[in-house]
């Protein structure tokens, strides 16, 4: 890459991510602008996919609402995602969650990962690239 193109983009990229990845639940807060309004809009859902790098990164989250699968896709350093939480750490083998939108009922929740995570209260953030 072009490094003044290097350089522009390491300046938009944020740098209070969590560190979260395909199986986290996570709350994505996103700004919405209604005229002049302004108002922040919770989704919360489960990481399927995440897939580019630097500015041009985005993240796949999936939820079920009354038994109809939504998925949204946001750009991970967005100025119009306020913030992330991170709600629950799954622990799953692939990269790509594809596989869970043709699952129901039981068969679609992850097993919950323990491993290593004494304090789960401290989520490490994303270190700026």
């Amino acid at each position: 890459m072009n490094p003044i193109l290097a350089e522009i983009n390491k300046a938009a990229l944020k740098s209070d991510i969590p560190a979260f990845g395909p199986g986290d639940i996570i709350n994505v807060h996103f700004r919405i602008v209604e005229g002049d309004k302004e108002r922040t809009q919770v989704f919360q859902g489960i990481v399927i996919s995440r897939k580019g790098a630097g500015i041009n990164e985005m993240a796949t989250i999936r939820k079920v609402v009354d038994e109809v699968g939504v998925e949204r896709c946001f750009p991970v350093n967005s100025p119009l995602v306020a913030k992330y939480d991170l709600v629950r750490r799954c622990d799953n083998r692939r990269a790509k969650l594809y596989y869970l939108r043709d699952r129901e009922g039981k068969s679609r929740r992850l097993r919950d990962r323990r491993r290593g995570m004494k304090n789960t209260s401290v989520i490490p953030t994303a270190a700026k690239a």
